[in-house]
């Protein structure tokens, strides 16, 4: 709970840079930024850490530290120019998935559960990458991004395995609902923005 707080805080003082002009403008902030400025994103890394705990024993480390991984590689894709299609639908693809995989209680092997975040993470990083402000340190700008989205990650891991201990697994299977019922809103909202 205390790193929850901690986060929580660390990420306050963010609304106060959102303007370039004014205050800090490092890269790191603003990569630490990015994962936790879109609805699509924090379920995402959010749903990462649940299923993480859903999957236990070295999943549970496991898998989001490979979403991590291979996200960073995406955002080098990004930042480099480096053309990925259907970015968008990839991220709201991933909301989905990972999303049903909680919701269904699926349990895969943890080469394949690896593959399957590690080639969702590519979006993710990829996004953040393409959209690092030109100004900005890249290696800062990814640092940032990844520590924040291992902190949602962790929040998502330490959700699971509390609900597990003092609650029911029943209740990250609810959770895993939630980011489906937030991916449709996303796709939704998508579909009539075009």
């Amino acid at each position: 709970m205390s790193f929850l707080i901690a986060f929580l805080c660390g990420m306050t003082p963010l609304a106060v840079y959102a303007h370039t002009n004014y205050g800090e403008t490092s890269g790191f902030l603003h990569g630490l930024q990015h994962p936790i400025s879109g609805l699509d994103h924090i379920l995402a890394m959010l749903a990462v850490g649940l299923w993480a705990s859903q999957l236990g024993g070295l999943a549970t480390w496991a898998v989001p530290l490979a979403f991590v991984g291979t996200m960073v590689l995406g955002g080098i894709l990004g930042i480099i120019g480096v053309s990925v299609p259907f970015v968008e639908q990839g991220i709201i693809a991933s909301d989905l998935i990972l999303g049903g995989l909680i919701l269904m209680v699926i349990r895969l092997p943890l080469s394949v559960s690896i593959i399957i975040v590690g080639l969702l993470a590519i979006f993710h990083g990829y996004a953040h990458g393409a959209e690092m402000p030109k100004a900005v340190s890249g290696l800062e700008y990814a640092l940032g991004f990844a520590v924040a989205t291992a902190g949602l990650h962790l929040l998502g891991m330490l959700t699971g395995v509390l609900a597990k201990k003092l609650l029911n697994e029943r209740v990250i299977q609810f959770a895993g609902g939630g980011i489906v019922l937030g991916a449709i809103y996303l796709l939704f909202g998508a579909l009539t923005a075009n």
